[in-house]
This record gives structure tokens, sequence and C-alpha cells, in this order.
């Protein structure tokens, strides 16, 4: 190879060399580009809790803030000094700051979170730093500064916030390959949990929403990732045909929220008149139901099917260390506490130093004029400053153990810049008291760093005392039972079956009509083969021939029983069976009958409430049969599982199966609970329970504003905030209530019985003067009451127990009552509750002899609890036993001795 195509190789190399691949330069510049969007735009710092453009605008606002308010534009204007995008994101990022009422004091129109009403233009509304804002965020000496981008101005790196302010203004985000949602907390759980913290406890901190509703937070998760909150308007009954959300979801708008509604309206989910938005300072949404639909079930589903529930996924990510971190909130509240106490520590520590500096030059001065230093020739003959120095540090040399430090040459520069006549003016008995006094403060701030976390507490106690009014938690914090859509979801479509054929669907419209149901529904399908399965609603769908029966399927319903007689294919033997479909497959074939070929359903029923029927089998002419017709009963059948073969009818052929008399239901009355944290009915065994309900049976709930109603024992139903009580309603049950008469201001007690009202209507049980209210309600048969009275001019109550069935008799529930006490009552607590009058002894004078029997008490039934289980797999089941009769004993009062008499077995008896 020749030279020059060495040379010319060589070349080649070091050209290539300095080559970039294009996919080296996406790369790097995509790695650049993430890391600026989330460190510079998207993710809150830890420390503070600002994005770099939140940062930006508070650091603007306090370098314009002369109290008074600034436009907008013009503080837009100012943080674009520091900030390198355009006034849009600013003014964006200010607006949504302005909103959250905690850091900014706004004026005019800067739009609605709750509406989704936009603000006015920046030039038309106006802004300054909130009084909270200037005493927790901000502290020169304590700030850590950099160059802004351009290199002409400094910003802060981060704000010396003392208080977790990131938790509670919350943050949200998207970034580069991340993202962050961060939940607003509550001011004063914040405060309170930062407390904590400094007293060696855990937090364990759930969110508060601004726009309030209801929320459960039981997989919150810490607000990391893989957690999940669900928040859901606040819906109130106003009446059978209105309903009022007077809260909304986080996340959400009134605009949006009407939006859903209108959306599932017109989807057939639900079912609405009109809907109107009354939203003015207070979100008020009416909706009106359409005639004949149940307020309870709407409800439900607008949680189902509307923005009225909504989950929200949180997603804590912070920059800490100039790196993305994901931590929990309690994490993060550890670390805003302990860095508030470092920030507390730091100004302390500057103060201190400012005390000292001001102790020393004060000491400095007064030695200087006291000892007439002023006046020594050297002092005066001195010319340049280095001779002055070193004279005053030769005439200040026996007085260096009284300061704190070396004296500096710039401290003798100011020392002698004071000008001569604050030096003949020098008052030694002023500048004692002085120093006495910034002795003191010296000693206090000591005090304070030695005591550092106890400092840092009164620190918080302060702010939640001078800030936290009017900052109270906004969300309540529930536990939500999950709505099954299936359930609540109205009946939109209409179902058809052509039984021939083996079609079911909506689109049938020329065949038969079956029921109407809900585009959410499964559909059981029974065939005259014997078999069975259920599939999704359709328009049209194809499940066999000869349909024998077709209904909505409810997975889990035990109520529901079906009875059938068929005949087996193999040896012509007919089987009867009852059982119930429970849990299944979608679109899988189940066979009810023995697996034969040619087997066939003789007779079939569904029996939404366990009904038993009784049948007449009709058999065909055999030389060996002399009784041709059967009666069978169906309740002398047990109900087992789908898949058991049944009890043998015959092993004759069967002509034909006649109904001979409908059955009435062989199932025991539907045990209820409710369950008072999630203030519904259930029949798990979950909370109070309330009795076994069937047919026209109600339950009784009493509000603690005086009013009653009876509801049905539907497992959809709701129930109000405000209700105390709540039983199965027995009409014959009495009832004692004490009330107060808001226009006598007396208080009286009435016992009654509760009238038979007509399901969902409200009735006052108390009189309806402004200011009367009920005071409790017992349906004890002996209730007794503890008072304190006020007897005359003492000013000592005196205190007296009342048994109130001896109070009054029973009365109507519309009496007033009779007056509980002639004095007045201070106080009433219910201090006992007995079932009946054995319970409550009177009390008796002396008597020549007492004979104490033992009787049995017939009125009383005591239930307990017991456990039994089906099988090994089978949940729990709480069923009430009745207990053994209790003995108990009565006291009787003997005033003859001849009304003795004793059995010949030694028992004493009574004429």
């Amino acid at each position: 190879m020749s030279d020059e195509s060495i040379d010319t190789t060589n070349e080649s190399n070091d050209k290539l060399q300095n080559v970039t691949t294009l996919n080296g330069l996406y790369e790097n510049w995509f790695l650049d580009y993430a890391s600026y969007v989330i460190l510079d735009r998207a993710v809150p710092h830890v420390n503070d809790g600002f994005k770099p453009v939140q940062r930006r605008i508070l650091h603007s606002l306090k370098e314009m803030d002369d109290g008074r308010f600034n436009k907008a534009a013009n503080v837009i204007g100012n943080t674009m000094k520091y900030h390198p995008h355009g006034d849009a994101s600013i003014g964006d990022a200010m607006v949504q700051i302005g909103q959250k009422n905690l850091l900014i004091d706004t004026q005019g129109n800067w739009g609605d979170p709750m509406t989704g009403d936009s603000a006015a233009a920046p030039r038309y509304i106006e802004a300054r730093l909130s009084k909270f804002a200037n005493e927790v965020v901000f502290n020169p000496d304590t700030t850590v500064w950099q160059s802004s981008y351009d290199g002409r101005n400094r910003e802060p790196v981060t704000l010396p916030v003392k208080f977790p302010l990131l938790l509670a203004q919350g943050a949200e985000g998207i970034a580069v390959g991340l993202a962050t949602k961060i939940l607003p907390h509550n001011f004063i759980e914040l405060i309170d949990a930062s407390i904590e913290v400094l007293k060696g406890n855990r937090p364990n901190l759930v969110p508060d929403f601004p726009t309030g509703g209801m929320a459960d937070c039981s997989n919150y998760n810490e607000g990391q990732r893989g957690g999940r909150v669900r928040v859901r308007a606040r819906i109130l009954e106003r009446d059978k045909k209105t309903l009022a959300i007077t809260e909304i979801p986080f996340s959400t708008t009134t605009g949006s929220l009407i939006d859903s509604i209108i959306s599932a309206n017109d989807k057939g989910k639900i079912k609405i008149r009109k809907i109107e938005d009354n939203t003015a300072q207070n979100v008020e949404i009416m909706v009106h139901l359409a005639p004949g639909i149940s307020p309870d079930v709407t409800i439900d589903a607008l949680y189902a099917f509307t923005d009225c529930e909504v989950s929200i996924s949180p997603n804590t990510c912070v920059i800490r260390d100039d790196k993305p971190h994901f931590m929990s909130v309690n994490d993060i509240l550890i670390e805003n506490t302990v860095n508030t106490k470092d920030l507390l520590k730091q100004e302390l520590e500057i103060k201190l130093a400012e005390l000292k500096e001001k102790i020393f030059f004060s000491t400095l001065l007064k030695i200087f004029i006291q000892e007439g230093m002023y006046k020594n020739p050297e002092y005066e003959n001195s010319g340049a400053f280095d001779a002055v120095v070193e004279v005053l540090n030769r005439l200040f040399e026996p007085f260096f153990p009284q300061f704190y430090r070396t004296i500096e040459p710039e401290d003798y520069k100011k020392l002698i810049d004071k000008p001569m006549s604050s030096i003949t003016r020098f008052d030694v008995k002023k500048a004692d008291e002085q120093m006495r006094a910034l002795e003191d403060e010296i000693k206090d701030v000591s005090l304070k760093l030695k005591h550092l976390t106890d400092y840092a507490i009164s620190w918080f106690e302060r702010i939640r005392e001078k800030y936290g009014k009017g900052r109270e938690r906004k969300t309540e914090l529930r536990t939500f039972d999950k709505v099954e859509a299936a359930q609540v979801a109205l009946a939109n479509v209409k179902l058809y079956v052509n039984k021939a054929d083996g079609f079911i669907g909506s689109g049938l419209k020329k065949d038969d009509f079956v029921c109407d149901c809900s585009d959410l529904d499964e559909i059981i399908v029974f065939r005259e083969d014997g078999r069975f399965l259920v599939v999704k609603i359709q328009d049209k769908i194809f499940v066999g021939k000869d349909i024998v029966h077709v209904g909505v399927f409810k997975k889990g319903d035990e109520r529901t029983v079906y009875n059938m007689i068929y005949k087996d294919g193999q040896s012509g033997t007919s089987y009867i069976k009852r059982f119930s479909v429970l849990g299944v497959t979608r679109d899988k074939e189940y066979d009810l009958t023995k697996g034969s070929k040619d087997s066939k359903v003789l007779y079939f029923t569904a029996n939404p409430n366990g009904e038993a029927e009784v049948v007449n089998v009709q058999l065909k002419p055999h030389t060996k049969l002399k009784k041709l017709n059967i009666d069978i009963d169906f309740s002398e059948i047990a109900i087992k599982g789908r898949s058991s073969m049944g009890n043998i009818v015959t092993k004759y052929p069967v002509k034909k199966i006649l109904l001979k008399s409908k059955g009435i239901s062989t199932l025991s009355g539907r045990k209820i609970w409710f369950d008072d944290v999630l203030r519904r009915l259930n029949v798990d065994g979950r909370g109070k329970y309330l009795g076994e309900f069937d047919g026209a049976d109600k339950i009784l709930t009493v509000l603690s504003t005086g009013a009653y109603e009876l509801s049905s024992f539907d497992l959809t139903n709701h129930f109000d905030d405000k209700m105390t009580l709540i039983e199965k309603y027995d009409p014959e049950k009495v009832y004692t209530v004490i009330h107060l008469d808001g226009k006598s201001k007396n208080y009286y007690v009435k016992r009654f019985t509760f009238d038979d009202l007509a399901i969902g209507r409200q009735m006052s049980i108390i009189n309806e003067e402004p200011g009367s209210k009920m005071i409790l309600i017992s349906g004890a048969a002996q209730p007794v009451v503890h008072l304190d009275l006020l007897k005359g001019k003492s000013l000592t109550p005196e205190t007296a127990e009342i048994n109130l069935a001896d109070a009054i008799d029973v009365k109507g529930m519309k009496a007033q009552g009779n007056k509980l006490s002639p004095h007045e009552v201070k106080k009433i607590e219910l201090i006992a509750e007995h079932d009946d009058e054995e319970d409550v002894p009177d009390p008796v004078a002396e008597t020549p002899l007492k004979a104490v029997v033992l009787a049995e008490e017939q009125d009383i039934e005591a239930e307990k609890e017991v456990v039994t289980k089906d099988d090994d797999t089978a949940a729990p089941v709480v069923s009430p036993e009745v207990e053994e009769k209790p003995k108990k004993k009565i006291d009787f009062e003997i005033t003859n001795p001849d009304d003795i008499d004793i059995d010949d077995k030694g028992q004493l008896g009574l004429f």
C-alpha cells in the first residue's frame, strides 16, 4: 500500500471518530429534555412544595410587596425576569395558587374551581401575599440563592417554608416518563400531625378536599402508587321527587358533573325529569326525578353511572436532592417537620448572633466613651487608619475578656465613624438598660435553642391558633359499600323470547315479552332438555331450542328457588328436585338431570321467594298401576344443590302434570342487620341485628330532629346521618320521649306507640315550635333518667332519679306529655333501661314476713347468636336461637301469715 493510501485511510478514521450517531443524539437530547421537565417544570420540591414557576411567582410577589394589591399582569411581568417561559404559563400558575386561598389574597374575578369558570384577564385582577405567606414562606437570611436563567438576577433555590405546604395545597404534574399527583390535606390536621412527629410519633394522614363531599380512604396507601381514594358527592333527599347535590367530588366541576348525569339519563342508566344548577356561593344541583322512580335507587345509580363518585389514584413524586423520589405523604410530612425545625434553629442562631453583635458593639462604644479613649492624644494624633487600629488595640487590650470575639478593624471603623454629637450625648444608664434587655433576649433565644423541639411545637401551635380558624375538615371520611351497577341500573330495555326457535334478546319485538331489565343484566335460560345457561343481555342471541323458562339472573340469590320434575332419558324414571342457582360461569351450559340422552323436563317453575306448590301427576295407564293420579307437595322436598339428582316420583310414564294449588314461601324471614359504618342494611351479619323480616314488615327510623319514618327492608335504602334510632317496627311497642318545648322552654315526657305511616312519609313526634327539640328516646319498658334540678333560689343543683314509666301513662303520639319537673332542669341523663316492670323494684315498708319465690319469667325471650356452618366451605351464618327462659327472683310482701301455705314437697306457696 502506498503512503498516499495510508494517509487517506487515517484521515477517514479521524473524521469517523468525530461523528455522533443519530441514535446517540436522540438519547442525549431526550435525557436532557426529560431531566429539564422533571426538575424545572412539572414536579414540586419536597422542602417548599413549589414547582419552579410557583416559586418564582411567590418570590416576585415578595419582591413587589408593599402591603397593597398589585395587578396580576404586573406580577406576571416581574416574574418573567426569572422565568424562561411566557406569560401564559405564569398567569395560569398564579390563578391556581390564588384559588387555593392560602398564600395569596385575591381581588377581582379569579374564577371558581367548583364551577370550572375561568379567571378574568390578568389586567383586571389583583393580588398580594397573605399574612400567612409572609410569616411562613419567606426569610432572606435562611434562603439559598442562585442566578436566574439569564444571570441578571438572583432567585431562591427553594423558599424556606416552615410548614408542610406541599401536602396542604397538593400538586399535580406530568413530566417525561413520570407523573405526580399529590392530594391536598387538611391545614389543622397537618399541624397536629407535625406536632405528633416532634413528639416521636408517626403520622397517618388522609386527604381533605376543598370541594367537600365524602371520601373512602381505606385504600389510600399513604398516597403512594397503587393507592386509591373513592370520593362521592353529597346527595340529599329533599323529598321523594327531588335530590340535591350540595358538595361535589374533587377533580370535578358542577358543569362536568351535570354533563355526566345528562349522559347517564340519555343512556337509560337513570331516569330524571330535569336538572337545575342553582350554584352560587355554595353548590346546589337539583335533580328532579321522573314519576315512580325511587330516590334511594337513583342515589346509588348516580354513584354508579355518573361523576357523583370518582376514583382518584395518588402518585406522590417529589424532587429531593435534585432527583425525583416516590415518597409516602407521611414521610413527606416527617421531612417537612424536620426541615421546619432546622429552619427555626437557623433563625434562632441568626438572631442570637445579631443580639451578640449588638451587645458587642454597645460594650465597645460604652468603654470607648467611658474610658475617654476618644480624647486620648495618641488616638487624636493618629493619622492613618492602621495607626488608629494599633492605638485602639493597645487601649482596649485590658478589656478584651469582656468581648465574646476578637475586635476586628471593621469594628473600629464602625466606632470611629460615630458622629461626635452621639458620643457627647451618650447615656450610660440607658445603654446599660438596653444591654440588660439584650442579655435577657439572648437567654430566651439560648433557652429556645436548648429546647428546640418544644419551641418547634409551640411554633406549630401558634400557627394553628392564628390561621386555623375556618380551615376545619371539609371532606367527611366514610367507608363506602360497593354499588353494584347491575343492581341499581334502570330497566331500560325489554326482554323477549322465541321459545320454539331458541332465541332471546331485546330486539325480538314480534316474539313473547318476558320482562323489563337493564342492559347490564344477565339472563338465565332453562331448556326442556334439562340444561341451563346464563348469558349477557343482547339484541338477539341463540340459547337453544325448546326454552321452558327465561328470567333475570341475580348472582348469589338464595331466595329464588326452582321447582322441577324431569324424566331420565335412560331409565324413564321421573325425579323431583328443588334448587337455587347462586353462581355460574357465563355462557357455560349446566345439566340439571342425570345427564342421560333424551332426558326431558316435565314440570318447571321459578319461585322468587321459595314458594312450594302442590301438583297433580297423571300417569299413563298400566296393568300394574291401580292409581293413576299422584299429588305431590313441593314443600316436602328439601332444597339442595343444582347438581343433585332429586327424589324419585315414579318409574312409570307420566302423562301430564297439572298445578293443583299455589304454594306459599317455605323460607324463613330474611334476617337483616344495619351497618352503622356504611349506614346500609345487609344480610351478611354486619352491625346491629334488626330482626327477621317478611312480607309487609317495616323498619322504624327516628331522626334527631324529632321526626320519624317507616321504610321497607330493601337493601338499597339510604338512611339519614341524623338518625338516632333504627329498629324493626312494632306497632304495639311503647316508646318514651323527653322533648323541649320551644315556646315555653319546659321539658316534657310522653309515652306512646308510633302510628303506622305510609312508607317514605315523615312525621314529627314533637311540636313544631321554633327551638323545640328531642332530648332522648327510649324503647325500654322502664327507662330511668338522672336529673340535675335547681329548686327555688338555690344555686346548687339537686339530683333526682325518675322512672319515666311512672311519670306518665301511654297516650297518643301527638300528645304534648307531662311536664318533666316543676323545677328548672339543668341536666338530663338516661342511666338505665329495663325491659319489664320487675326489673325496677318499688321501695317497700318493713313487714312481719317476706317470702321469696322462684317464678319462671314468661314475658322475656332472650336471643343469642349461634354461628353454624352448612359445610367446610360455607361462610358463617348468624342465626338467633332462643335461650332457656331465665329464672327470676320476685319479692312478695306478706302482710298476713295465714296466707302462707307449704306443700307436701316443702315448697312455699300463696293462696
